[in-house]
């Protein structure tokens, strides 16, 4: 099988191992994983923040950049979510009507593509730790994912995974949310953490490196004994 992979922006500027390891894993999966350099963002800052004309320049690069019918990887349902969900808001009835509907069939985040297409469920990792799983909003809410990341976390050897209370509850980031509304995307990281602290767990997993990103800020500031962890790098321990 090929396939394309799309790396986001965060992952790109702040967590370039994760990239790393997803094309790993899908190297030891015989997947061929095709890069496109000129590869740039989605489109979903500029969307969520109300800039749509900027969102959609940005995201008529990105459907030129995968126009091709091949299945598009990412490691981020928030990112495949957008282009899911809210490319009909930008693109419907214009030159790009059948390129970006094409598109939004292609487009999977990482453990959907690995539990739902390939099937597979064990990639013989190894993760000697306590951990919780974060649904991101994107994945639950807009992507539909749940069953999916967990079901790759129950095979990790050495893992033992622990559910949280109010685990379907948001994080505080929400893009722009967490700079205009800093109190109160503040707050909302302190329950987010306050409740994983509570399993005894000693990571934060989740499919969605902004999350993390804005988890990890909160954990840092106030030196607490809990670290964050994106499920791909998770996974690509067994390689």
């Amino acid at each position: 099988m090929t396939v394309d992979i799309f790396i986001p922006c965060f992952i790109d500027q702040f967590y370039p191992e994760t990239g790393l390891n997803m094309l790993r894993i899908l190297e030891k999966l015989g997947v061929d994983a095709h890069y496109n350099k000129r590869q740039t963002c989605c489109g979903q800052v500029a969307f969520n923040a109300g800039f749509w004309d900027e969102a959609k320049a940005i995201g008529e690069k990105f459907i030129k950049s995968f126009n091709n019918n091949r299945l598009v990887v990412t490691p981020s349902a928030s990112c495949a979510s957008m282009v899911r969900n809210n490319y009909n808001e930008l693109f419907y009835n214009t030159a790009l009507h059948i390129e970006y509907r094409q598109l939004q069939k292609n487009i999977i985040e990482f453990t959907d593509f690995l539990v739902n297409v390939l099937k597979v469920n064990d990639l013989n990792a190894i993760f000697n730790h306590v951990a919780t799983y974060h649904d991101s909003c994107a994945a639950l809410r807009e992507y539909g994912i749940k069953a999916e990341p967990r079901a790759l976390l129950q095979h990790v050897r050495g893992l033992e995974l622990r559910e949280m209370k109010h685990t379907h509850e948001c994080c505080g980031f929400g893009g722009t949310f967490s700079v205009k509304h800093e109190a109160i995307a503040v707050a909302m990281a302190e329950q987010k953490v306050g409740d994983a602290l509570a399993t005894g767990a000693e990571y934060i997993i989740s499919t969605d490196a902004s999350c993390l990103m804005h988890l990890e800020g909160y954990i840092k500031k106030h030196k607490l004994q809990l670290k964050t962890a994106h499920i791909v790098d998770v996974l690509a321990t067994g390689c």
